[in-house]
């Protein structure tokens, strides 16, 4: 692995949680490449970082990296991951893969095909206590599962005048809320369990219809305080609720909305299982709540030592010291650089893949048909 070379496309939050990590787990970071010279160079400067990459095909032909991590908008994913691909590139690419499942399809094919490793940054997986739920899961510890429940709320954009690239559809897609965190939960509770969703009904809303997009650019999370604004009719959705039906007769429904004042980060999942039940939140990432009928109920704190051995390995410091999101990074990319160091490609991988990725937007597809007909859909396959 450390011999494994990286570079970053994209500088706002998530592409330094993405460098942060590398750095953590050794791997050298050639460059990075951002939306003009002048940033990337000053990004350089304030990371310590060597090469300002001017172009994604000066980056796709440097010889000395083998790994490009895509962390940009949404709809530039499908030309600069097909473009490294077939430049002979393994990539990490940031969610949602891509803009639509045409393109994540497209995505999947060009990787196989040119025999890379390609994985999306479905990084919740990779909090230790969600490894043990799994665990837990597989070893009929709750016993057959009956019932998945949860949501992801946030915050950020509450406002009228909170603003980011995300709300435009031509830059992040149709679907909003839903394809930003809404997959994130999906994800999540679908590979605990799993089993996969089948049937789905949704409903989506814009709950601020209208919103103040200020002329200047915005980072992710960040409030633009003064200046000129521009109002502007608002599509994607704000908020969504989906009821769902799983493999195994498992029924579902999920809350997603980033209009819910005080909640900042709450991804939380119940599943209720014929024997017992267990429930997780990410703003109290170290705690598994375990839930029984004739016994008293129990709370699993993070430790090495009580988790299960498939859970193990993914907890990094012992008990008594918390681990957080941007561990999740590090975990995630562990998995995925071991796999790219192997250079087994036919082996089966444990990180979320393109074809998790393309999972993602058939349901997002799906979503977004049912909440447009108002009716129930089956999610193709």
């Amino acid at each position: 692995m450390e011999n494994l070379r990286a570079a970053i496309i994209g500088l706002g939050f998530v592409g330094r949680a993405h460098l942060e990590a590398l750095r953590r787990l050794g791997v050298s970071v050639e460059g990075v490449l951002g939306t003009s010279i002048e940033r990337t160079e000053e990004a350089c400067r304030a990371l310590n970082l060597d090469h300002a990459y001017k172009s994604l095909k000066e980056l796709s032909r440097d010889k000395s990296v083998d790994v490009v991590h895509v962390c940009t908008p949404n709809y530039v994913h499908f030309d600069q991951c097909k473009t490294l691909l077939e430049a002979g590139k393994h990539v990490m690419c940031e969610k949602p893969l891509a803009m639509d499942s045409k393109e994540s399809a497209a995505l999947v094919k060009v990787a196989a095909k040119n025999k890379r490793a390609a994985a999306v940054s479905y990084n919740l997986r990779y909090y230790p206590l969600c490894q043990q739920a799994r665990s837990m899961v597989e070893s009929g510890a709750i016993g057959e599962p009956r019932l998945v429940q949860g949501g992801f709320l946030q915050d950020w954009l509450f406002y009228p005048t909170d603003w980011n690239w995300r709300l435009e559809p031509n830059l992040g897609g149709e679907l909003r809320a839903v394809s930003d965190i809404g997959t994130h939960w999906l994800d999540l509770t679908t590979w605990i369990t799993g089993r996969k969703v089948t049937e789905l009904c949704a409903d989506l809303a814009t709950v601020i219809p209208f919103r103040k997009r200020p002329r200047g650019r915005v980072e992710t999370f960040q409030q633009k305080k003064d200046g000129a604004f521009d109002e502007v009719k608002i599509s994607t959705d704000d908020y969504a609720a989906v009821l769902l039906r799983l493999e195994g007769s498992v029924r579902g429904a999920v809350t997603v909305s980033q209009v819910s004042a005080g909640r900042k980060c709450r991804l939380w999942f119940e599943i209720d299982g014929s024997k017992a039940s267990l429930a997780w939140e990410a703003e109290n990432p170290n705690v598994l709540w375990i839930g029984h009928r004739s016994e008293p109920n129990g709370s699993l704190i993070k430790d090495p030592s009580l988790l299960s051995q498939a859970a193990r390995g993914y907890a990094a410091y012992p008990g008594g010291h918390a681990e957080g999101y941007p561990d999740t990074f590090v975990q995630l990319f562990k998995d995925f650089y071991g796999y790219v160091a192997a250079g087994n490609f036919a082996a089966q991988p444990t990180f979320p893949t393109f074809e998790t990725g393309h999972e993602e937007m058939v349901l997002c597809d799906a979503i977004a048909e049912s909440a447009k007909k108002r009716k129930w859909v089956t999610v193709r396959d």
